[in-house]
């Protein structure tokens, strides 16, 4: 392998998609492979899965310390070929694909259908050695640009505001030349120009400042229209002697991708000034320049600075860090606090909505309904599993960084869905019918509807089958659109059309009433309810018994038809023996207080999370030790597996400075404050996450 003596290991992970990340794509052949002197020197094989996404691939790098010195001239990591293949789509390859020892990257592949069943259409992207590697000596696009461009001739626009670009063009090459122009996600380009300029192994603060600077750069030349005013159709170049590096198809590192999640519409500015700074730099090995040192930001990283106190030493101390949320050409926009359980409104249903388009293409992730702009369990879980698949931190909390990812990937379904007749209707659930005939084969939202529809229905009738909310019109749902049809003496053929739809929306609005649990708790009537009772009070009891069971899933759903009957009795057996009341299926005034109250703290989002330690009472801390501290350390270690930017550390219950350092990681990698203390805040995230990641 190159360079160095040591060897370690460095961790791949490849997914592939069709249509600008609309619809991942399951069973391609991934090939990863190295050559040297013209032999294939190793070789391996991996498969897709339904999510399109390989297992994480283990890889030879060289030692790790390599990338950390500056006056290292060996390559700090290992270059592998990755070619993705299946048959229907013309197969990709990508030359020179870097590993870092002790770094997780990604690599991703848009795959192209073909018109034959069997193509020989091959595409080769080689990616090119590492800036640093290769000292192209960092932008210096001051001087350059007056070389070649003559300011009075035309005076560059500027925008009255600074937005963040959903998407930006770059230019592959000098502004002159005859080269490709590229349109991507903005955040995937910030990510790749870190990715293609600074080596993921350096410290946080490091990698923060060169990110912020690369973000207020990229924002100035749009904010000026530096490339447009002058007649170009591109924003910006990857020609390091004008802007900034960036390699068409490279994989990207996880280390930089969480922090670039965290901070891509935050930009330099100088104090009095409007526009974002122009943060001119260079890698201060090679080349020189009036601006940043991108291996100066390491050593002084390592000298202790933050990110912002590495910028001000090279930019001055009149600059500051600013926060945009003025997000272009992205349905909808960041409502400016986060979406948690417990939150209602337009912007939940929107998310709702999104989401439940976005299963029908990624089906792990379940369709919630009904969509009613109220965050609940089930907003949530959806939430985790969008999190999961797209590498965000799977908190269930709808902040800036999954409601932007959430909104780009609902355009690019959206974008797919046209040639589908799939589009956002604007009486979208209402349960009007939605003017195509649904049928064995379908999916979409509106089988999702008719879904919804039936599953209801059969809690009350037996005789129509259950269903799953799976997007798709299969022998399950035919089976229970056939046995409705039967039950309401409509023609059998098991195809919802017109009259069909219209009929299972009458009769689940009849019974909508009675499956939605009440929102105020009635007063205990006075005497006690058994089997064999009927009437409202039964039915109240009912509503809230199915209520308590999403949070308590060992008690039964039942059906909600004021008839006290053996379900009934069961039920509230099951809920007496579980909050430690006597058992005997008979509902008195303790139970009945029980029951309501109960089931209003589920309603309200207001019980605490099953299963997770509680709090010890006091905080954990530099000099605290014992069980509390080793189970706190033992928890982040896990986390730490999937989360590389928490370093690892040893569970002996004593809180030292490398567990402090752990915790920090975890805050900051969480959003919370990074003060190194295991507060109650600090404690239950470190065990919710942990809960997450094992079960």
């Amino acid at each position: 392998m190159s360079g160095g003596d040591s060897i370690a290991t460095g961790y791949l992970q490849v997914q592939t998609f069709i249509a600008d990340q609309a619809m991942p794509i399951a069973n391609v052949t991934i090939r990863v492979y190295k050559v040297n002197n013209n032999e294939v020197v190793f070789e391996d094989y991996f498969m897709t899965d339904q999510e399109g996404s390989t297992e994480i691939i283990a890889l030879y790098a060289p030692d790790r310390d390599l990338s950390l010195e500056e006056s290292n001239d060996y390559r700090p990591y290992e270059q592998y070929n990755v070619e993705a293949r299946i048959i229907g789509f013309e197969s990709e390859e990508r030359i020179g694909v870097q590993i870092f020892a002790g770094e997780r990257s990604e690599l991703f592949f848009s795959l192209v259908p073909t018109r034959i069943r069997t193509s020989t259409e091959r595409n080769v992207n080689t990616i090119e050695d590492h800036h640093l590697l290769t000292n192209y000596g960092g932008n210096n696009t001051g001087q350059s640009i007056r070389d070649n461009f003559n300011e009075g001739d035309v005076q560059p626009f500027v925008l009255d505001q600074v937005i963040i670009p959903r998407k930006i063009t770059v230019h592959l090459g000098r502004p002159t030349a005859s080269a490709e122009n590229v349109t991507v996600d903005f955040i995937y380009y910030i990510k790749n120009v870190c990715s293609s300029e600074i080596y993921p192994t350096w410290p946080y603060e490091a990698l923060r400042a060169n990110i912020w600077a690369q973000i207020s750069l990229a924002l100035n030349r749009i904010y000026t229209e530096w490339y447009r005013s002058k007649g170009y159709n591109f924003d910006i170049t990857n020609s390091t002697a004008y802007d900034q590096a960036f390699v068409k198809n490279r994989n990207i590192y996880d280390t930089v991708s969480v922090i670039v999640d965290d901070v891509f519409n935050q930009y330099i500015q100088k104090s009095n000034f409007h526009e974002p700074f122009y943060a001119e730099y260079c890698d201060g090995k090679i080349a020189t320049c009036p601006g940043m040192k991108q291996w100066g930001t390491l050593d002084l990283a390592n000298r202790g600075y933050d990110s912002l106190q590495i910028l001000k030493y090279y930019y001055g101390d009149n600059i500051k860090i600013v926060e945009s949320n003025n997000i272009q050409d992205v349905s909808g926009s960041y409502p400016g606090t986060p979406l948690r359980l417990g939150s209602s409104g337009q912007e939940v249903f929107m998310i709702q909505e999104f989401l439940n388009a976005i299963a029908v293409n990624y089906p792990n992730i379940k369709p919630i309904y009904p969509v009613d702009g109220n965050f609940g369990q089930s907003t949530e879980d959806a939430v985790k599993v969008f999190q999961r698949q797209f590498n965000l931190t799977p908190d269930g909390i709808v902040g800036k960084n999954t409601w932007y990812k959430i909104s780009f990937i609902y355009v690019a379904v959206r974008k797919l869905a046209e040639l589908t007749s799939l589009g956002r209707e604007e009486d979208a659930f209402s349960g009007e019918w939605p003017g195509v005939v649904l049928r064995i084969g379908d999916k979409g939202v509106n089988v999702q509807q008719v879904q919804f529809y039936l599953s209801s229905i059969a809690q009350f009738y037996p005789q129509i089958p259950d269903v799953t909310i799976d997007s798709r019109f299969g022998t399950q749902l035919e089976r229970s659109v056939l046995a409705f049809q039967k039950a309401f003496n409509l023609i059998q053929d098991g195809i919802v059309g017109q009259g069909t739809w219209n009929r299972i929306f009458e009769v689940f609005s009849t019974l909508e009433s009675t499956v939605t649990p009440p929102w105020t708790p009635p007063p205990y009537p006075g005497f006690t309810i058994s089997e064999g009772a009927s009437g409202s009070n039964v039915e109240a009891l009912q509503g809230a018994l199915n209520l308590v069971s999403q949070q308590y899933t060992n008690l039964p759903v039942i059906v909600a038809d004021g008839y006290f009957g053996p379900s009934t009795t069961n039920s509230v057996k099951d809920f007496q023996r579980t909050f430690g009341l006597t058992v005997d299926g008979i509902v008195g005034q303790e139970t009945w207080n029980k029951i309501f109250k109960t089931a209003l703290e589920v309603d309200q989002g207001d019980l605490p999370s099953q299963g997770l330690p509680p709090f010890p009472g006091t905080v954990l801390r530099v000099g605290s030790t014992g069980n509390d501290v080793q189970l706190m350390q033992t928890r982040l270690k896990t986390i730490a597996i999937y989360y590389k930017t928490i370093p690892d550390i040893t569970a002996d219950g004593i809180f030292g400075s490398s567990t402090r350092n752990a915790v920090i990681a975890f805050q900051r990698l969480m959003g919370l404050e990074a003060d190194g203390v295991i507060g109650q805040q600090t404690w239950y995230q470190i065990n919710k996450v942990f809960e997450e990641l094992t079960t």
